[in-house]
């Protein structure tokens, strides 16, 4: 009996043809001679994508898979063929009636299969929702409540990702509540490397509630709402248009992207199903997760490793109730991160806090870092074939480019060699270069070299206005000599002397252009008297 039911589990995956007649042999319990009785989803609603992937990603939760084994069976009535019979259309209608909810729960032939297709194709997924709902729907009704919304907005997120916490969509939409990345990052949610909010149930639930609430300040209708966080305000503002100015979701349902006019029936259908799942013999699939959790505010780097192999947690356990953390790593440090346990392990973990920090603390964090900075290790350039290092003193005038031609090598490998960026040098600096070996004391002599003998080398003159650009002039104590740095311009220059402004400078130095000062160039300040 469990090899059976565990079959059916499995290869109830397949959901390719859901317009095509709905009798599948490998679907839980359906049976072969249903016939004139044989349920149909209606050829014109197109599935929302995520609706039917994230369903079928469910039974690759571990908790399903686990926990299936250890059904006891007996509890879950047989299932007969009436079952699988199609209900009077005023059945749906007055349970739909029946929820007390601001939001209109509409019923036509478009929601009618969208409830057989939860109640009957895919009864094992659903069931496998209806064990988790325990854990994650007082989350959902807990923020909703809080900000005056309806409660039946729980829903979404059976839609959005099957509530599965690790969903993540095809065109990136991650999380219980499908963000995208830069709405989530637009309400609040950390994403980075390490960590991706938008997987935190706690977080992305408050996320999404200031979301949805947004939207229904700008449409003041829910349906319209939930299409918005489908299809996004653009698209159905545009449906509105279209539609003559109609703000009702029915009206301008023709409007709207395919993908969406499945989705708002759906919903219905989901707020349907998991209010009346008995009705249907759906019954839950019990999940090792906990009813009762807390969390511990972690304070350094912990690996996931670390509590689970000195506190003999179950690793999965520990990511399924904190799916948030990319690599099975906390990445505490520069701030405080939570970790959500069950109830009865938190004054455990407490008292061992300073032990589980500890263990294997070097193996996982060297230097007691989350990552070890490759700035301390210094990786020494390449010498090349044949060639033999001198150094060269960086002067006044002197730039990145002027340097190579003089010691014919490329910019790039004088950058290289002396991890230059942007090409920003400074006086007094000492450059390496690599040179030919026949040639070294050729090129030691630069260093000796005026800036006219330089620029001869390699066949260029100096004009009398450059050397009188770069010949020093003797300093008068009654000023303050400034050299020119790259990005800096007279404002900037005048700011860093008290009394002093750009036109002073300009007047001092003879400089009939704002524009013309280069780096390199000494300026006199006049000191303050």
């Amino acid at each position: 009996m469990v090899k059976k039911f565990l079959l059916a589990v499995f290869f109830a995956a397949g959901v390719s043809g859901l317009s095509a007649n709905i009798q599948d042999k490998d679907s839980v319990g359906l049976k072969t001679s249903l016939k004139e009785d044989t349920l149909m989803l209606d050829s014109t609603i197109m599935p929302p994508p995520t609706l039917i992937g994230n369903l079928d990603s469910l039974v690759n939760l571990w908790y399903v898979g686990k926990t299936a084994t250890d059904l006891v069976l007996d509890t879950i009535p047989a299932l007969n063929d009436s079952v699988f019979k199609r209900l009077p259309d005023s059945v749906y209608i007055q349970r739909l009636e029946d929820i007390e909810s601001p939001i209109s729960f509409a019923y036509n032939k478009k929601v009618r299969s969208y409830i057989e297709l939860y109640t009957i194709r895919k009864r094992d997924l659903v069931q496998g929702m209806l064990g988790l709902k325990d854990y994650y729907f007082p989350l959902f009704e807990a923020e909703l409540d809080a900000a005056n919304m309806p409660l039946e907005l729980k829903y979404l997120p059976v839609i959005e990702s099957a509530l599965n916490p690790r969903a993540f969509s095809r065109a990136g939409a991650s999380g219980l509540w499908q963000f995208m990345y830069y709405t989530g990052k637009r309400y609040g949610l950390e994403i980075n490397s390490f960590i991706d909010e938008r997987r935190d149930p706690v977080k992305s639930t408050k996320a999404a509630v200031r979301f949805l609430k947004d939207l229904h300040k700008i449409y003041d209708d829910w349906l319209l709402v939930i299409a918005a966080y489908n299809c996004g305000p653009g698209n159905v503002n545009k449906a509105i248009r279209r539609a003559g100015g109609h703000k009702d979701f029915w009206k301008i349902y023709y409007y709207l992207p395919r993908e969406t006019r499945g989705y708002v029936p759906a919903f219905i259908a989901a707020a349907y199903t998991l209010t009346y799942p008995e009705e249907h013999h759906l019954y839950p699939i019990p999940s090792d997760l906990p009813k009762s959790t807390d969390t511990i505010m972690v304070t350094k780097p912990l690996h996931f490793k670390q509590v689970s192999e000195l506190m003999h947690i179950n690793i999965d356990y520990l990511r399924d109730l904190n799916p948030q953390y990319r690599r099975d790593v906390i990445p505490a440090g520069k701030k405080a991160y939570p970790l959500r346990l069950g109830f009865n392990y938190v004054t455990d973990f407490v008292a061992v806090e300073d032990s589980v920090y500890n263990y294997n603390r070097t193996k996982y964090f060297p230097e007691g870092k989350l990552v070890v900075s490759p700035s301390k290790t210094y990786y020494p350039p390449v010498v090349p074939k044949g060639h033999s290092k001198v150094y060269y003193t960086v002067k006044q005038g002197d730039a990145v480019g002027l340097i190579a031609q003089w010691f014919h090598v490329r910019t790039s490998d004088l950058r290289y060699w002396n991890n230059i960026h942007r090409n920003l040098i400074r006086v007094g600096q000492k450059l390496v270069i690599y040179v030919p070996k026949g040639k070294v004391s050729k090129y030691k002599k630069i260093n000796t070299m005026t800036f006219a003998q330089k620029q001869a080398s390699i066949g260029k003159s100096v004009t009398a206005s450059k050397q009188k650009t770069i010949k020093k002039e003797p300093e008068d104590d009654s000023y303050i000599y400034y050299t020119v740095r790259r990005g800096d311009n007279l404002w900037t220059i005048a700011k860093k002397f008290s009394g002093v402004t750009n036109e002073s400078i300009m007047k001092l130095n003879n400089i009939n252009d704002v524009k013309k000062i280069s780096p390199g160039q000494r300026l006199k300040i006049k000191k303050k008297s």
